[in-house]
């Protein structure tokens, strides 16, 4: 179907309005139409995925303009007529000029960019989201940061974090940032504060997803935090300014958080907690997913327990363990063979002194190995600065 101007589009008001808007795209017309979408649809609707990848976002404004008119259903790939007329219904209360130019005047007023997939910034991580992708971003802050995750990772989980689940949240995202590595989270209280707050204190890079509008603070308390992530990355919405954040709205926020990260880290979450939507959609997308343990007598950890258990999710302990996640490993080589042991060198170590010399042929008899796998082994533990050697055989190196 072809791309033409519709009659929404040529409001004045509206193209004032949208005009005043900063933006990465490039046709002014398909900006409007994205914005108008963003207003229309709620986030993820697949009708509205289905329909605007079918037809494109202008002309499939047009054909909701002409459905509005009474125009017949046309034959539209993937998209049923009773889609069509079902999504109307939803369509029809929003399908507003002045309304839709009324957002974009906040969004200017609020200083928002907004970013759709034509334009040169946008991930190409939400196109695994298929028909749920995204329709338009409005960022409040570095619209370069959306950009800037390649090398990212998500930490969620409670809002009613314990010490240990802030403390635990706060060390891996500050030494993951420290490393270069964004920080993606939900800006919310608990855990998904304390990995924000950790990466701007180390001058890292973090985005915070949130559920309503990007001019918005919720929660209102961290207003200040919100300002200092805008400062230093991203406060990015899938819904216009002012927009209200709504339960549905959380839930489908959580897939951007899941897309958009190389991997996803649940710290600490209960059984039916919002952060295992979170790690849903991560494992549905394919994507590296990581928890935390905790006690087992905590309610606050059960969730993250079902997901080693059930999701088959990494066991993160440390940052070391994230990079591992991310398809990266950046441990001090000296430490490489303590954090990473080999079962070979376990074996010939439990076979060595602090204090005595051993032979090659004692260590070998020890550890039940060849000579051979027994020489290759202590090489490569003496090049980790783990034992050492002289002319009476062979001992582990005192720590000091």
């Amino acid at each position: 179907m072809n791309e033409s101007t519709t009659g929404l589009l040529t409001d004045p008001a509206l193209r004032r309005a949208v005009d005043r808007l900063a933006s990465a795209a490039d046709d002014p017309e398909i900006l409007a139409a994205r914005v108008a979408w963003s207003a229309l649809a709620e986030p993820g609707e697949g009708v509205t995925g289905r329909l605007v990848t079918a037809c494109g976002p202008v002309a499939a404004l047009q054909l909701v303009e002409d459905l509005a008119a009474g125009v017949p259903v046309p034959d539209i790939p993937g998209v049923t007529a009773r889609d069509l007329q079902t999504a109307l219904k939803r369509w029809l209360p929003r399908l507003d000029a002045r309304m839709i130019a009324g957002l974009a005047e906040a969004g200017a007023r609020a200083r928002l960019t907004v970013l759709t997939p034509e334009g040169r910034i946008w991930s190409e991580r939400f196109d695994d989201l298929g028909e749920h992708a995204p329709l338009a971003l409005w960022v409040r802050g570095d619209p370069e940061a959306l950009g800037g995750l390649g090398r990212s990772a998500s930490l969620v989980g409670a809002r009613a974090a314990t010490p240990y689940g802030e403390h635990v949240s706060g060390m891996l995202a500050g030494e993951l940032a420290a490393q270069g590595v964004a920080i993606v989270s939900g800006g919310a209280y608990g855990v998904d504060g304390a990995a924000h707050r950790a990466a701007l204190g180390v001058e890292g890079r973090t985005v915070a997803f949130v559920a309503g509008g990007a001019d918005r603070v919720y929660p209102a308390a961290h207003a200040h935090l919100f300002a200092r992530i805008a400062e230093h990355g991203a406060v990015i919405a899938e819904v216009p300014p002012g927009g209200t954040p709504t339960k549905w709205r959380f839930l489908q926020r959580n897939r951007l958080i899941a897309a958009v990260s190389a991997a996803t880290v649940v710290v600490e979450a209960g059984w039916r907690s919002g952060s295992l939507n979170t790690a849903g959609h991560a494992a549905a997308l394919g994507r590296p997913l990581g928890a935390v343990p905790g006690s087992v007598t905590s309610a606050t950890s059960e969730g993250c327990h079902r997901l080693m258990r059930e999701f088959d999710a990494t066991c993160v302990t440390r940052a070391a363990d994230v990079l591992e996640l991310i398809g990266e490993w950046d441990a001090p080589a000296e430490h490489r063979g303590e954090d990473r042991p080999r079962p070979e060198a376990i074996r010939v170590l439990d076979a060595l002194g602090l204090r005595v010399w051993r032979t090659l042929d004692d260590i070998a008899r020890r550890a039940g190995m060849s000579l051979a796998e027994v020489q290759a082994e202590l090489g490569l533990l003496e090049l980790d600065g783990r034992v050492e050697s002289s002319i009476d055989g062979w001992r582990i190196v005192r720590a000091t």
